[in-house]
């Protein structure tokens, strides 16, 4: 971080820097915490082409997600360019291991966030889910948005990188046939979107927060699906989300076609590592 940018953003924030350090911020971009004599900062810088739309699109569902007062994300406090740097500045928030109360209020208030509605599924804007675009064009029914905007174009650019063929991707009859009788009877929730371990974080006095939504309206049971992906939540998180959203007859396979999308996501951002588990979904389901 060059000094002009450190003054720029000590002119943003009104306060002079003590410390500035590198933290975890993913794969994605770089990731700092900034300090002050009163205050913490948690700042992203990236320079890809797309890294201003990448970080605006993170910020609106940050701010989407406060303004339910279902559950807490950290306050926006600034998002632009600087020379050849796109950068997002969050507050900082400090955060503990979670015991199973706090995986309780975390299910609690995550099943409210799911209880937001909408008239269609999808949203006003497209995002990111990683590194990947992400279509949010909106539908009348979930069959149509998850087949057109979520599988489709994974599959499409997986057989572009020459990660799946032809032959092992099904077509849009054949996933829309396979899909509706899973699919009935769907309303509308707003979705964080990647709700893996590493974007929630339980502050020090307990309060859920979520980080790095990829937001639009879906099936809830989508969140549900990434938490279980890589390892799961605590076991308080499901039986007090699940008081509000009970499993259905349905639920575990939805829940692996909605492990699909993320699968193929990682395939197409990592590479083979994950292609068996995305041919072992295709042919169980398609």
């Amino acid at each position: 971080m060059n000094t002009d940018f450190k003054i720029y953003l000590s002119d943003l924030l009104s306060e002079s820097f003590t410390n500035i350090s590198i933290v975890s911020g993913g794969d994605i971009s770089q990731a700092y915490r900034i300090e002050t004599a009163n205050n913490s900062y948690f700042l992203k810088l990236n320079s890809a082409p797309d890294a201003l739309t990448m970080f605006q699109t993170e910020a609106y569902g940050l701010q989407t997600i406060a303004k339910t007062n279902t559950i807490k994300t950290p306050n926006v406090l600034g998002c632009d360019s600087f020379e050849n740097s796109a950068f997002l500045l969050l507050e900082f928030i400090e955060s503990k291991s979670p015991s199973a109360k706090d995986y309780k209020n975390l299910g609690e208030q995550l099943a409210r966030l799911h209880q937001c509605t909408s008239e269609n599924f999808g949203l006003d804007q497209d995002n990111f889910i990683g590194r990947l675009p992400q279509s949010n064009t909106k539908h009348n029914t979930w069959e149509d948005f998850y087949t057109y905007e979520r599988l489709l174009p994974q599959l499409d650019l997986a057989k572009q990188k020459g990660l799946l063929k032809s032959l092992e991707c099904p077509n849009i009859e054949h996933i829309k046939k396979q899909l509706k009788p899973l699919f009935e009877n769907i309303k509308p929730a707003l979705l964080h979107g990647d709700l893996w371990s590493g974007n929630y974080l339980i502050s020090l006095d307990g309060k859920p927060y979520l980080v790095d939504p990829s937001l639009y309206y879906g099936h809830y049971e989508v969140d549900i699906a990434m938490s279980k992906l890589f390892g799961g939540f605590g076991s308080s998180f499901y039986e007090s989300y699940h008081r509000d959203f009970p499993v259905e007859e349905q639920t575990s396979a939805r829940i692996e076609i909605y492990q699909l999308y993320y699968l193929l996501v990682h395939l197409n951002m990592f590479g083979r590592s994950y292609y068996g588990s995305v041919v072992s979904i295709l042919n169980k389901y398609f």
